[in-house]
């Protein structure tokens, strides 16, 4: 009830609305009530009396109820829909929301597509839970209260007979209940299952292919799919064995009706239309607990998907904005990284007591093996994660005392494996800085070495670049990334391996726009090919998380450490 009172707070906006719905719903229910009373009247006073004026009324009467019962019907349809999809909304982006605010660490804990999941399938389960079950829960609830105040009003002994079987109904709904919220939890992992297990399908559909590997996926697709298929009928086998035996339940009580309500009739204490009445006023009270419980049964499976919803909004970031924070102003670019440690999972050390310092302008380069802690480095330092031990400054002051938003606004990041969104080319770099001109955006192309090949692009910058820039080359993305660098203008950049993955040609091409981005400003370089930092201003090298060595390329060469190794290895190589 607690996770419930959680996700209905989500209705407060919409409680007029909601009102209004609940109030043709008791206009609909209160139809059915009425009428079997007056089948009461037409047995015992029209058919009885042979009273032909009491039948017209009769007749007319259920004619405007109905028509009110249509009018209400069709308000408590519409009303509630809206704030169903309302809702839907409101928690949909409150999730997505939230999700903004979790650090890196919690994405790289979990699969992309079970978070579209969460977002998609269990926010669309919960419109089940907090609206479509909560209509059937009131209009069924109206009818059970009244069908049984109806009939202690005709009968109080029958009534009592016959709530004799509502003990045994509640527990057989509380035993199934309990187990289809259970099943439930298991359906809505194995939908995430298949979602996440699609996306990572589709992402590497190339080396899929590369290695004829179709029909070892589609093998493996069908066990998602079977796994999924054996969940759902489980959670389907408990709500169809539910349902009969509330059923066969309910055929008890009517039979109880049946005998001593006829008994009664033949003894002369009610009369027959009291008991037509009685018998269709206890059919009404045997639908709605049927319902009830299939309602109940509903509502289990889909609060399986709000645990899920639930459990991401109480997730709290480990990475914080102090509530102090201050934002920075007028960065000049002095980084120090003073004595960092930082370790991902508590145990192995990235970085272990690492001492960087850059002056404003200066370009210093990263260097070192596979997971020295290069990549570390640039996580660090906008804050994707905070340092297990030391700090990181940035003119003199600790980035966890500033606002991200400021700390990110005066970094720019140029990664290995360039990001671009399915958008035009000039929205893409755009979202370096959403408020630039035309002019600055084509100025931010020339300087990254991009404006002639999206010249030559069929719809130049209004052209489409697809999921993750996939209809670009290599070289092209990375220029694209570095106008949207160079667009937003920022006091530090990281490159992060920037042009490790490009050919000779395009290398040389992204080399050059980088050299222009980096004029005049603070620059971490992380750098795998030694020959594009030769005239870094200082080269930290790392291994195994710790500064072996720094110094200028000539230098480091004549010490004959690790650099001159990994700088001769390389060189031979390329030999």
């Amino acid at each position: 009830m607690n996770r419930y009172k959680q996700l209905l707070a989500f209705i407060g906006p919409y409680k007029m609305r909601l009102a209004l719905g609940v109030f043709c719903m008791i206009v609909a229910a209160m139809g059915y009530l009425v009428v079997p009373w007056l089948i009461r009247n037409v047995v015992d006073e029209v058919l009885q009396d042979k009273n032909m004026a009491m039948l017209t009324i009769i007749v007319m009467a259920i004619l405007v109820i109905f028509l009110i019962r249509g009018f209400a019907t069709y308000g408590q349809n519409y009303t509630m829909a809206y704030v169903g999809q309302r809702v839907v909304i409101d928690i949909r982006e409150t999730l997505f929301k939230h999700l903004q605010r979790l650090d890196q660490a919690y994405f790289d804990r979990r699969k992309t597509g079970i978070i579209m999941s969460n977002i998609t399938s269990d926010v669309g389960a919960l419109q089940q839970a907090i609206v479509d079950n909560l209509i059937s829960f009131m209009t069924e609830g109206v009818t059970l209260v009244g069908s049984l105040v109806f009939m202690f009003y005709l009968d109080w002994k029958l009534s009592l007979l016959t709530l004799i079987i509502v003990p045994v109904v509640l527990g057989l709904t509380n035993v199934f209940g309990k187990r289809l919220r259970s099943a439930g939890h298991e359906v809505q992992g194995r939908t995430a299952d298949i979602t996440a297990f699609l996306q990572e399908v589709i992402s590497g559909v190339r080396v899929i292919r590369s290695f004829a590997r179709e029909h070892y996926e589609f093998g493996r697709f069908q066990k998602e799919n079977q796994n999924n298929f054996d969940a759902a009928m489980k959670a389907t086998k408990l709500t169809a064995l539910m349902s009969p035996m509330v059923e066969f339940s309910a055929a008890i009580a009517v039979v109880v009706i049946l005998w001593y309500g006829g008994y009664s009739v033949v003894q002369g204490y009610i009369t027959a239309g009291s008991l037509i009445a009685f018998l269709i006023y206890a059919i009404n009270l045997s639908n709605p607990v049927k319902r009830l419980t299939q309602v109940y049964g509903n509502l289990q499976k889909a609060l399986a998907a709000g645990d899920r919803v639930i459990d991401i909004l109480e997730t709290e970031p480990h990475v914080k904005e102090s509530e102090t924070a201050k934002p920075l102003a007028h960065v000049q670019g002095d980084v120090q990284f003073d004595n960092v440690t930082f370790s991902y999972d508590g145990e192995g050390l990235a970085l272990n007591g690492v001492t960087i310092h850059a002056k404003p302008g200066q370009t210093v380069a990263i260097v070192g093996p596979s997971g020295a802690g290069k990549s570390t480095i640039a996580n660090l330092l906008p804050r994707f994660y905070d340092v297990t031990g030391g700090c990181i400054r940035i003119d003199g002051v600790d980035v966890r005392d500033t606002t991200f938003q400021s700390l990110r606004e005066n970094i720019g990041l140029v990664p290995q494996d360039t990001m671009l969104f399915n958008a035009s080319v000039k929205d893409n770099i755009l979202y370096g800085r959403l408020d630039a001109t035309d002019e600055e955006v084509l100025a931010a192309a020339k300087a990254a070495n991009a404006y002639e090949f999206i010249e030559k692009l069929p719809e130049g910058f209004d052209t489409m670049v697809g999921e993750r820039g996939n209809s670009l080359s290599g070289g092209q993305r990375q220029r694209i990334a570095i106008a949207r660098a160079i667009l937003k203008n920022p006091s530090i950049l990281i490159l992060d391996e920037a042009t490790s993955a490009l050919d000779t040609e395009s290398e040389k091409i992204v080399q050059e726009a980088l050299e222009r981005l980096m004029k005049n400003r603070t620059a971490l370089v992380i750098a795998h090919r030694l020959s594009t930092i030769k005239h870094a201003d200082h080269i930290v090298v790392l291994q195994r998380g710790s500064v072996v060595e720094e110094g200028t390329h000539d230098e480091l060469l004549a010490c004959g450490g690790v650099y001159s190794h990994l700088y001769s290895v390389q060189f031979s190589a390329k030999e």
